[in-house]
């Protein structure tokens, strides 16, 4: 993993963004974030287990069907089965050592 500030090609409203092997952050002091960084190691795990591509491709799509179902970006966005994985376990910093493999898919749909 190579973690690089790089805060113009982040985009505005959030903080981090992972393209296997890089971890961009926006700001310096994210790099010592570890929840952040926690969050977007889980991302890098997603893309190494769907070979970079096509996680790109299923991120694209589920994010086009969540903002038909939710009629609104932000709730889009969270509902993605891998930023619920994400966002659920970024504060468990030993949940990656664990994680079984396509762990996101227990996140595809709601439980009730």
């Amino acid at each position: 993993m190579f973690l690089i500030v790089a805060k113009y090609l982040i985009p505005k409203g959030f903080r981090g963004f992972t393209l296997f092997p890089f971890v961009l952050v926006k700001y310096p002091g994210d790099k010592q974030n570890i929840i952040l960084v926690n969050h977007e190691k889980i991302h890098l795990r997603q893309q190494l287990e769907l070979l970079i591509l096509p996680f790109f491709i299923w991120y694209l799509l589920e994010y086009l069907v969540r903002l038909v179902q939710y009629q609104n970006a932000n709730l889009a966005y969270r509902n993605i089965s891998f930023e619920r994985e994400a966002y659920s376990n970024e504060a468990n910093l030993d949940y990656l050592k664990n994680r079984s493999i396509f762990q996101f898919c227990n996140y595809l749909f709601l439980k009730k």
